[in-house]
Formats: structure tokens, C-alpha cells, sequence
């Protein structure tokens, strides 16, 4: 292993068209989609400014220009709201906005996997560890799980991963890693597999979409060939890295939302709005409301 070096970067693949969301994705980007008065986008973001990260790098897609133009300042808007004397909008929108130079876009020309996508962010992220937030993936916890994975790695160097546990009869749906010894927080992964039989399962550890990886990933990926669904699997190529690098799992005990599914993403807005002290007590007498008058359709 090399000297440990900090992890400053953070690669977010948005290149997927949604397609469990259409007709909506149509237009917009999945990862703009709202949670509560926020897109999904920045609910990740978030979570690696927390812990830590000074450069996001975004690998896109035809139709997504309008996530570089969130990151971007609008002056006019922001020029409205300064007239109008509305400097609690302005602030809010100030707070999230990232700083010049600290944001950057890549595309990814052809939709050939997780493992293709990260391939791609090889020259924005050069040679140094990053980290890797899948933005389907929103989590809430009072401490971010990028910001503990942070924790572990600056402790055991490496590769970290998330995970979280699956009921044992559900490993088939996953990828799972193999429980070791303990190690801060988490615990030394002993293997990967990808979607086992539960009979065959090392444990019921899942992948739960945050990574902490080191550069040396890229020239495995590179030479990575295609796998399941013919794409290029980020998994087949971590296996590959395991032969020569240690790796270690923080299991996260916080919430986390599918958004790539509609029942996640609508799970997501109530779990949000519920945490939310400004609305919660409207959202929870809504609810209970719509619980007892609405009926299934058709």
C-alpha cells in the first residue's frame, strides 16, 4: 500500500436515464427530483461537503445539463431576491452554493455500467484516493455515513465501504461482503460476491452505495471486461483490487432511500418532511388524514 493520503474528491455518476421515472425523466434529471424542497442531487452533495470533500466531479449524460446549472450561480435570481428583501432565500441559496472551482463535469458518452462511469472521472481525479457517492442513495442520519467512513479510513487506510444488513434470505439481491475481524467502527471485509444464494452468502452485509477507493481502480477498470448486463461492473473490479489492497466496511445504521425506485423516493419525501420541526406536524396530521380517506384507484 502506499502512504495514506486525505481523501479531497468525490465522483458522483449521473449519467442514468431514470427510466423507472418516466414520463417525469423525460425532461428532468432523475437526480433532480425533489425530496421535500430539495433536489436528490444535493442531499449527497451535502453529505461529502460534511465530510469533508473540496471537489465534486460529476459524470454526466446527454440531457443533464440542468445539474451543472443548478451548481451555477443565477444572478438574476439571486439579484430578485436581494431587491425584494428576501435574504432568507438568499442566504439559503448562498450556503449551498459551491465555491469557484471546487465542481466539475465529464461525460459519459455510453451507458456501459457503475465501473464505466467511475472510469471516466480518472483524469479529474488523478492519482489520489476518492470517494464515490451513488446519488440514487440518500441517507439521513445526524452523522453524515461519508463523514464515519471518513473516520475509519483516516484510522485503516485502504479501500471503505458502506454497507448495511438484508434480511439473510435476501443476499440474492445484493452485492455481500465477507465479515472479519474488527477494525474502529467497522470491520476487515474478507470477500465480495455479487447477489449470492443465501446458503452461500459470507454474511448479510450489503453494498449500500457509498465508496472511499484508491486511484489504483482506474487501470484495473480499464482493463475490466464487460460483465453482468454487459456492462462494466464496479464490483468485478474492486474483486480485482482486493488480491492487493486491504479493504474494511462501516456499517451504517442511519436511513437510506432508494430514490431510483418511485416507493423509495416517496418514502424519502415523508422520512424528510417528518424530520423536518418547521413542517413535521402538518405533514403528520396530513397524512393520518389521507391514511383514512384515500382509497386505491381503479
Amino acid at each position: 500500500m502506499r502512504p495514506m493520503k486525505r481523501v479531497r474528491k468525490a465522483v458522483f455518476p449521473v449519467a442514468g436515464l431514470g427510466t423507472r421515472f418516466l414520463p417525469a425523466t423525460k425532461s428532468i434529471p432523475k437526480e433532480m427530483l425533489t425530496v421535500v424542497d430539495r433536489p436528490i442531487i444535493q442531499y449527497v452533495v451535502d453529505e461529502a461537503r460534511e465530510a469533508g470533500i473540496e471537489h465534486m466531479i460529476f459524470v454526466t449524460g446527454r440531457s443533464k445539463e440542468v445539474i451543472e446549472d443548478y451548481f451555477d450561480i443565477q444572478m438574476e435570481l439571486a439579484t430578485s431576491l436581494a431587491e425584494k428583501g428576501k435574504t432568507d432565500r438568499l442566504k439559503i441559496l448562498d450556503d449551498l452554493q459551491p465555491a469557484p472551482g471546487t465542481t466539475s463535469f465529464t461525460r459519459q458518452q455510453a451507458p456501459l455500467g457503475l465501473g464505466h462511469a467511475v472510469w471516466c472521472a480518472r483524469e479529474l481525479v488523478g492519482d489520489e484516493p476518492f470517494a464515490l457517492l451513488l446519488p440514487d442513495m440518500i441517507m439521513q442520519a445526524k452523522k453524515g455515513c461519508l463523514a464515519s467512513m471518513m473516520d475509519l479510513y483516516n484510522t485503516n487506510g485502504g479501500n471503505v465501504l458502506s454497507v448495511e444488513e438484508c434480511a439473510p434470505n435476501e443476499t440474492d439481491k445484493y452485492g455481500i461482503v465477507g465479515k472479519g475481524e474488527a477494525v474502529g467502527d467497522g470491520f476487515k471485509i474478507t470477500g465480495m460476491v455479487e447477489k449470492p444464494d443465501p446458503k452461500d452468502a459470507p454474511s448479510n452485509f450489503y453494498l449500500s452505495g457509498r465508496y472511499i477507493l484508491q486511484p489504483e481502480i482506474f487501470k484495473i477498470l480499464e482493463k475490466t471486461e464487460r460483465g453482468a448486463g454487459n456492462e462494466i461492473q464496479l464490483t468485478d473490479g474492486m474483486q480485482t483490487l482486493f488480491k492487493d489492497q486491504p479493504f474494511s466496511a462501516y456499517p451504517f445504521e442511519g436511513r437510506t432511500f432508494d430514490c431510483g425506485s418511485p416507493e423509495g423516493f416517496i418514502e424519502a419525501n415523508v422520512a424528510f418532511a417528518l424530520w423536518r420541526p418547521d413542517i413535521r406536524e402538518k405533514v403528520i396530521d396530513d397524512i393520518r388524514r389521507l391514511m383514512e380517506t384515500v382509497r386505491p384507484h381503479g
